[in-house]
């Protein structure tokens, strides 16, 4: 999916924001989002796009770091509660992952669906 990646990867336990944070203030000032693809990392740059995978299922997904979380021992990313969904692990409460930094170009990418006018798709029928 990704073949181009920075430097960064790492393996460790993942665990997701509780529902009471929704609306609470991350540490780069935006306000937390459940339903966001968002993350805590406690030394990864904000906005540092970074592919989740659960190492249990295979499940994965891109999420964007806008928030600190202490350094554990225990721990290695907090996830939003929608991307916590992506990976399949709600129930569990925590996996153990792998992550892998994404080049931010290569993530906008995949966000990105193609705009075909309402004329054109008229054509390829």
């Amino acid at each position: 999916m990704f073949n181009k990646v920075a430097g960064y990867t790492a393996e460790g336990t993942a665990s997701f924001y509780a529902d009471r944070l929704h609306g609470h203030s991350t540490a780069s000032g935006e306000k937390y989002d459940r339903h966001k693809l968002t993350a805590a990392h406690a030394t990864l740059p904000f906005n540092t796009q970074v592919l989740v995978t659960n190492l249990k299922n295979g499940k994965s997904v891109v999420v964007r770091v806008n928030d600190r979380m202490a350094r554990s021992r225990h721990n290695i990313i907090d996830l939003s509660r929608a991307a916590a969904q992506e990976v399949d692990m709600v129930r569990e409460g925590s996996v153990t992952v792998r992550l892998t930094e994404v080049k931010k170009e290569e993530a906008e990418q995949q966000e990105q669906l193609p705009v075909v006018s309402e004329a054109e798709a008229h054509q390829i029928k």
